[in-house]
């Protein structure tokens, strides 16, 4: 049977009507927020000392610049390239026998000016080794099977690793971005042993922006991830922490919610919000660096910064590591090259939407890539086992 809508319809008239009572309150505190960030005196160095005295339940940017400054749009080279990698993936069906996962990994490279050219591929690749199936402890101990987020997260890093591939075949003339879907941090990771993020961040990910970066030592490359529509709070965060009345935040000793707290009126701001408000269309907000944790704890020299970059009617965010965000010339080039990627790809970037086509699996290729399992097994006289929820779900039986 398929959706009632008609018994959904009052549902989201009240729904309707009820984000229209929160409008007028989300706009006062937008308002406070960017009164706040333009007239609000702010030692950066007092402020920065402040953040890292703060014990906050939330995640506050670290600040290397103003607030509130705007970056105009840098003029492109002649003649540049941009890579692109975006992934898919069909996890493991644990209704069947057989145990296994595919990604299907999508590559872009697009060059423009006197030679333009443009090549597009896909790679799928199966895992069903025991190696593939779990990341196992040194030394022996309780698996992590690889599916679900932890599937997610190895998507990402075969992602970083096409990305690798594309950059090494690049001619060292051009220069070029390398552009990622999303975000740079493998927050999935957190919730894992330490077993799980060596296996996939520090022998995976983190060794292919190493790769990266030594590419850029001697052509100019940069690295960004672009994630559309955020729904980060790192910078409003950093108001909250700005008008606190205490040397040293403390929302548990200090401000205990029922007595209220100053930085209530920012409540329901998010990042992109402000920077709507700031930033012109292609310019760039100041850089900051992400407080993740994981971050913190594991990227060194990868550090994530970012910004925020208005393209059209949307504000999006830009992660780059360290190593481009000092570099003026390959910061410069990551924004423009972003902009212009959008630009082409009518508010996203171009190479991103291409190589996410490469990527891509359907519900029929779900299907047929099960069939062609199952298809398989029988040739081969093997049997073909599945659980009775899995049977019911495929046999129409009223």
């Amino acid at each position: 049977m398929s959706l009632d809508l008609t018994k959904v319809a009052t549902q989201v008239i009240n729904m309707i009507a009820g984000l229209k009572e929160k409008r007028a309150e989300q706009e006062k505190r937008l308002r406070y927020a960017l009164n706040t960030i333009n007239s609000l005196p702010i030692d950066l160095d007092d402020l920065k000392k402040k953040i890292k005295a703060g014990r906050t339940t939330w995640l506050v940017a670290e600040i290397t610049e103003g607030l509130n400054l705007r970056y105009p749009l840098p003029p492109l080279p002649p003649d540049f390239t941009v890579i692109a990698a975006d992934g898919s993936h069909i996890d493991v069906d644990r209704h069947q026998s057989t145990r296994c996962y595919l990604i299907n990994t999508g590559a872009v490279a697009l060059t423009y000016g006197s030679k333009p050219e443009a090549t597009l591929s896909s790679t799928p690749q199966l895992y069903s080794e025991d190696k593939d199936l779990a990341i196992t402890p040194p030394g022996g101990g309780r698996e992590q099977m690889v599916e679900g987020t932890v599937l997610g997260v190895k998507r990402s890093v075969e992602e970083c690793k096409a990305l690798v591939d594309l950059a090494s075949s690049l001619p060292p003339q051009n220069p070029a971005l390398a552009l990622l879907d999303g975000t740079l941090i493998l927050w999935g990771l957190e919730a894992y042993p330490d077993f799980v993020t060596d296996a996939l961040l520090i022998n995976g990910m983190l060794k292919c922006l190493d790769t990266l970066k030594g590419f850029s030592k001697d052509r100019r490359l940069a690295l960004a991830s672009y994630i559309s529509y955020p729904r980060s709070t790192d910078v409003l965060n950093v108001l909250r922490v700005a008008i606190c009345p205490n040397d040293v935040p403390d929302c548990d000793k200090f401000c205990p919610p029922e007595h209220g707290r100053d930085c209530e009126g920012l409540n329901g701001v998010r990042d992109r919000d402000i920077f709507m408000n700031l930033l012109e269309d292609g310019e760039r907000s100041a850089l900051f660096i992400s407080p993740s944790k994981i971050v913190k704890n594991y990227y060194n020299e990868h550090k994530v910064y970012f910004f925020y970059l208005r393209v059209g009617g949307e504000i999006a965010r830009v992660e780059i590591p360290q190593w481009a965000a000092e570099n003026e010339e390959l910061l410069n080039l990551t924004h423009g090259l972003v902009f212009d990627q959008c630009q082409r790809g009518h508010g996203y970037p171009v190479a991103l939407s291409e190589a996410h086509e490469q990527a891509v699996v359907t519900g029929a290729d779900r299907e047929n890539f099960r069939e062609l399992v199952e298809s398989t097994l029988t040739e081969e006289h093997l049997p073909i086992a599945s659980s009775g929820k899995s049977a019911s779900k495929r046999t129409r039986w009223v």
